[in-house]
């Protein structure tokens, strides 16, 4: 599975793990009906559920005029995601890490997701 699709594929396990109680394996099973697992989205998934909290108040501190709860779940899920793997994937390039979150809001949000999860992000890697 290409980094993308499971880009995709983590940020549907994440959203649906985000309103239900289901365990993390069960989601993942359902969002890949039937295709092999990856070690990607395993990894950015589960990383994702496990640094949740620091993730949350990282977020938290970069959000101008909003909560995290008040986020639109979806750009909140990929934010989220995102904000993991700039914490915790340093092998992967910021610039990629943006990109990627903008297509993802480009394809699960409105015409305003990628522009507000831009503006937010861009903070993480200002130096």
């Amino acid at each position: 599975m290409k980094r993308h699709d499971a880009r995709q594929k983590a940020l549907q396990v994440l959203f649906q793990l985000d309103s239900t109680d289901l365990p993390v394996e069960q989601a993942i099973e359902h969002v890949l009906e039937e295709q092999p697992s990856d070690a990607f989205l395993e990894q950015i998934v589960r990383g994702t559920v496990e640094q949740k909290e620091k993730i949350d108040a990282t977020l938290s501190d970069k959000l101008e005029n909003w909560t995290l709860n008040r986020l639109p779940k979806i750009e909140r899920t990929v934010l989220r995601l995102a904000v993991y793997e700039l914490l915790f994937m340093p092998e992967t390039p910021n610039r990629v890490v943006l990109n990627e979150a903008i297509e993802l809001c480009k394809v699960f949000g409105d015409e305003k997701s990628s522009k507000f999860v831009n503006g937010v992000l861009s903070k993480f890697t200002e130096q």
